[in-house]
């Protein structure tokens, strides 16, 4: 009788310890442990597909509490009044920004709360009427829900635009249709389109020449002239003012030599042959191009008016332009015109630039000549 007692007692003082144990872990659970909780309520429009009683809550991405209760607002069913138990040390105010993130690509969802300004927290509710924070608009809303938005929005847009989208695709159709039956021309048009921009590797291909200066030029003089000319660049027809070495047919239409050009345009390379048959002829310190800062004694002018290779029978070069000599009071102290022909003996680019540099040596030759004649008559320069 004594042993069945005994064994009586341990039983009811093992039922008392479960008993104790489950309500140690309720109030560890409910009551937040040894940690004082305060209770709000966040009021969320419409879904919040993943939050879960017992779900975590963060302030500024650290744990402070965990959701207590989910429920229905019976006067409005779209809204979903969430109950959050939180560390009483929380700085909560009215103006804290309440939403729902979900804690990695697959993990639950939590409620994320972050901290508004520095005025006095909101005091936590006690009892049945705890606070109530208002969560921002599509706050419920993850991102599995925005993707399927948007998708919906972007069929939306296809249906409205579906005949345009139908006729764009036909129109492509029918490019592609015709592109198949023209196939072996479209070779021959990006090659077109590539020699019209300056592409392509024949571009480099294309032999580049030169003029020849003045052929004979006069003894050095003795002395350094007093004076000083300067030759602007020629004036020409834009016909002229190119690099293509131009041929004329009996047409009278100029067309250029074909795979063959100058190594500048006209005027300028006329220009600098001029200046450089001064200089071969012992003038360097007298003649200049026109430059800012240098004021010259005479000026040289040029107009060419001819410099091309005929081909209306044999082919024949021929060049014709007018000089001028201006004094600093820009008056024309001597004018004169210059022509000069030579033959070209063939119908390639080098044929036509030898014959064209032959007729260019004399006609310079000429120009030299006459243009320190003229200037050698001239009264001395009187300088202050």
């Amino acid at each position: 009788m004594e042993t069945r007692a005994r064994y009586a007692l341990i039983g009811l003082f093992m039922l008392a310890v479960i008993l104790a144990s489950f309500g140690f872990v309720y109030w560890l659970e409910n009551k937040g442990g040894f940690t004082q909780r305060a209770n709000y309520q966040i009021r969320f429009e419409g879904s919040v597909s993943g939050l879960l009683v017992g779900s975590t809550v963060l302030f500024n991405g650290i744990k402070v509490g965990e959701v207590t209760d989910l429920a229905l607002n019976p006067e409005h069913p779209q809204q979903v009044i969430a109950t959050v138990a939180v560390d009483r040390g929380t700085p909560i105010g009215t103006d804290t920004l309440v939403s729902i993130e979900t804690q990695g690509l697959t993990g639950g969802a939590a409620v994320a709360m972050t901290g508004g300004s520095a005025a006095p927290p909101m005091a936590p509710g006690e009892g049945a009427a705890p606070p109530v924070l208002i969560a921002k608009a599509g706050a419920g809303q993850d991102w599995t829900q925005a993707a399927r938005d948007a998708f919906q929005h972007i069929d939306g847009i296809l249906s409205d635009n579906s005949e345009s989208l139908h006729d764009a695709i036909a129109n492509i159709d029918t490019f592609s249709d015709a592109l198949a039956r023209n196939s072996d021309k479209v070779d021959g048009i990006l090659a077109g389109l590539e020699r019209m921009t300056g592409g392509g590797t024949s571009q480099a291909e294309i032999p580049v020449y030169d003029l020849v200066a003045a052929s004979t030029v006069p003894p050095p003089p003795a002395e350094v002239p007093s004076w000083l000319l300067v030759v602007p660049e020629p004036t020409t027809l834009m016909g002229f003012n190119t690099d293509k070495i131009l041929l004329q047919p009996a047409t009278g239409e100029s067309v250029p030599v074909p795979h063959a050009k100058w190594s500048d345009n006209l005027p300028a390379l006329f220009q600098e042959k001029v200046i450089q048959s001064f200089e071969n002829a012992g003038y360097a310190r007298s003649v200049s191009r026109t430059r800012e800062g240098v004021t010259g004694d005479y000026q040289l002018l040029i107009d060419i008016r001819r410099f091309h290779v005929s081909t209306s029978s044999e082919p024949m070069a021929e060049i014709d332009f007018v000089a001028k000599i201006l004094g600093q009071d820009g008056k024309i102290i001597d004018a004169r015109s210059f022509q000069a022909s030579a033959p070209a003996k063939g119908t390639d680019a080098q044929a036509y630039v030898a014959a064209i540099d032959e007729a260019s040596g004399k006609v310079l030759s000429e120009l030299l000549a006459w243009t320190t004649d003229a200037i050698g008559a001239e009264p001395p320069l009187r300088r202050s």
